[in-house]
């Protein structure tokens, strides 16, 4: 069943039964994540954060008699569902039934993509609108993370996946805002294909003028347009700075920006102040400034990266020397909004 075929019975007002408890109901609904601690250099809290699924007691719920709702995903806002019949699993995103249009509205926007998770049903309760995604095998900022780095053999397909996925969106109208490694994840346990797991945070747009005011997005992400007091920014370009900001990540294993302290970090990124490593290949040194363009419209647009010299590279790349300093922070990229007082 195609997106288009969903999103007319939705509109149905389908008469499903709500099973979740009164009780349970509350630990469905979006909150904000909220991350305690004291910044280190690499923007580490000093004290662990404790995301709301950390000691959730082990819970199941019934969804209209097909699927078995399960714990939330670990620094997700999804929760693991099993199909009752075949016993597969996917992942569920539980909204409001006021806010499950504007969910669903950039994916309903979008062709079907290759490495963008694809709704695979809708199911509208009385009070509750649960929506089911294919499953995935962890996220590429934990990736990249365990690994320290990736080798340019490997980072180039995946960094080719994002985008791909990046340039469907801005080709759609849509501008994904909260970009960041955490955003993609697995499609299969071998970890080779990657799918931007949901369109959360992102503006849909009526017209190709992308201009946006607002200052929402990941500190170690922002463009520094973004941290300007007064102007609007273009959103694509934004999401492209982001992308230097993920590409700059997998390789060298820890972000191009990073202070102990917000003022600092965002200090840099107003300045541009980072440091390519020599073992990186020119060509990954020339993407990456190319995107981590101080002027907006200097940037690489997602569809030009595309065509950048680096994925045409037919030589193999030699694998980067593990450092043990060089880690990619668990929980810097807490999505938080940029407010004046920050910038």
């Amino acid at each position: 069943m195609n997106l288009a075929t969903r999103q007319a019975k939705t509109n149905l007002r389908l008469d499903i039964r709500d099973v979740v408890h009164k009780q349970a109901q509350t630990n469905f609904e979006s909150k904000p994540v909220t991350v305690g601690g004291c910044l280190s250099p690499n923007l580490q809290p000093a004290t662990p954060p404790t995301f709301p699924n950390s000691k959730e007691p082990l819970t199941a719920t019934k969804v209209a008699d097909k699927y078995l709702l399960l714990n939330r995903l670990e620094g997700s806002i999804l929760r693991r569902c099993i199909h009752i019949e075949s016993q597969q699993e996917y992942v569920c995103k539980v909204v409001p039934n006021e806010r499950y249009r504007d969910v669903l509205r950039g994916h309903f926007r979008l062709d079907s993509h290759p490495h963008i998770n694809a709704v695979e049903e809708v199911l509208v309760g009385k009070s509750s609108t649960y929506i089911v995604f294919q499953r995935c095998y962890g996220d590429l900022h934990s990736y990249v993370r365990n690994k320290r780095n990736l080798p340019e053999k490997e980072a180039l397909p995946l960094f080719r996946q994002v985008a791909s996925a990046v340039a469907a969106c801005h080709a759609s109208g849509i501008v994904l805002r909260d970009l960041k490694l955490r955003k993609f994840v697995f499609k299969d346990p071998q970890k080779t294909q990657l799918k931007l797991e949901t369109l959360d945070d992102a503006v849909v747009l009526e017209e190709d003028d992308d201009w946006l005011n607002d200052k929402h997005g990941c500190p170690a992400y922002v463009s520094p347009e973004i941290l300007s007091p007064t102007s609007n920014y273009s959103g694509r370009a934004a999401d492209c700075w982001s992308l230097g900001v993920m590409l700059y990540t997998m390789l060298v294993g820890r972000y191009p920006f990073h202070d102990t302290e917000p003022s600092g970090l965002f200090s840099k990124i107003r300045r541009g102040c980072y440091n390519l490593p020599e073992h990186l290949s020119s060509k990954a040194k020339c993407l990456i400034r190319s995107l981590l363009r101080m002027d907006p419209s200097e940037r690489l647009t997602a569809e030009e990266v595309l065509d950048h010299p680096w994925f045409r590279s037919a030589k193999f790349f030699e694998e980067l020397p593990e450092d043990d300093d060089q880690m990619v922070p668990d929980s810097s990229d807490v999505c938080l909004d940029i407010v004046t007082s920050c910038v």
